[in-house]
């Protein structure tokens, strides 16, 4: 009887070990942040699904309604945001990657920021705390940009 404990104490130790996989560190970020900034907004919440008029991949075509309040056709590739100047990240500035881009709301903590994020995943817009590590952070409101250069 002792050994079958023993030995099922074994496999159980050494059948549960740590594994690193992408991702969990921004993960463990996130809950950190989530923790220690309480008070601020870190609920997920999905605002819609796709809007009228707007392509299947629809983040660009989102943020470009939500930022300016129409459909600006040129920034539905999410690649063209980055003709915006570089900024820091704040408020209103947007988030941008190869082949997605997101509003920045509020920041948590870190690198973690309350987003605006059209086509987030499963075809919804949500609004959620994201890293943005890996992410080019632009000024849409720069009066210097021109959508034609």
């Amino acid at each position: 009887m002792w050994k079958a404990v023993c030995t099922v104490a074994l496999l159980v130790f050494v059948s549960v070990p740590a594994q690193a996989r992408p991702g969990n560190h921004h993960r463990h970020h996130l809950f950190q942040a989530m923790a220690f900034y309480g008070d601020a907004q870190t609920d997920e919440k999905i605002v819609s699904t796709r809007p009228s008029g707007c392509p299947h991949a629809f983040c660009g075509c989102e943020a470009s309604l939500y930022r300016f309040g129409r459909i600006i056709p040129q920034l539905n590739l999410a690649a063209n945001w980055r003709r915006f100047p570089r900024a820091s990240p704040a408020p209103g500035m947007a988030a941008v990657r190869s082949g997605h881009v997101m509003i920045l709301q509020q920041h948590v903590g870190g690198d973690i920021w309350y987003v605006h994020d059209g086509n987030s995943g499963g075809h919804v817009t949500r609004e959620h705390p994201r890293s943005i590590a890996g992410y080019t952070i632009v000024d849409p409101g720069a009066a210097s940009f021109a959508l034609n250069s």
